[in-house]
């Protein structure tokens, strides 16, 4: 913290954890297990209130979220930048506009680098911090030919399900 520039650390406010995956949150509330700053208020609830408050716009400062929205990144991103979404806390007026153009598009290509500009604008911009990264460990057995880890990149489980092979005996 001090090489950051924090030597006495900084208060971030209230940290809403994304339950059950990072648990009651109060050890991800501190900068690291050696630092004894704290620099966010965990704020323990289960998914179900969590996500009602969420939805209602009432909470405020640090959210951990997760989506596992079907559909293409347009769907997936409407939920955190569009204005229609439901979990948008504010929004860029220029992301919007390429949204709503993205939306309307009937060819692929102009729409593929209109969703490609939103995601430079938000990388650009900051709008959200990649500080946690969904990971599991997978067993694979002796009887799996394919069991189906990675077919889809990006995605934490073993998928997709028709994809997966058992060895012949």
């Amino acid at each position: 913290m001090a090489e950051a520039g924090y030597p006495n650390g900084f208060d971030a406010g209230d940290f809403y954890p994304w339950p059950p995956y990072i648990g009651d949150g109060r050890g991800a509330g501190r900068v690291s297990p050696g630092d004894r700053h704290q620099v966010a208020h965990p704020r323990s609830w289960s998914a179900r209130a969590l996500t009602t408050a969420w939805r209602e716009k009432k909470l405020k400062n640090l959210i951990v979220g997760i989506t596992g929205a079907a559909g293409n990144a347009a769907t997936r991103l409407e939920a955190y930048v569009s204005r229609e979404g439901a979990y948008t806390a504010g929004v860029i007026p220029e992301v919007e506009d390429l949204f709503q153009r993205q939306a309307r598009e009937v060819d692929v290509k102009r729409r593929e680098a209109l969703i490609h500009q939103i995601q430079q604008i938000l990388f650009d911009r900051v709008t959200y911090v990649p500080i946690y990264e969904l990971a599991f460990t997978w067993g694979i057995g002796p009887r799996l030919e394919e069991p189906g880890i990675s077919l889809i990149r990006g995605y934490a489980y073993s998928a997709p399900y028709e994809d997966l092979k058992l060895k012949k005996p």
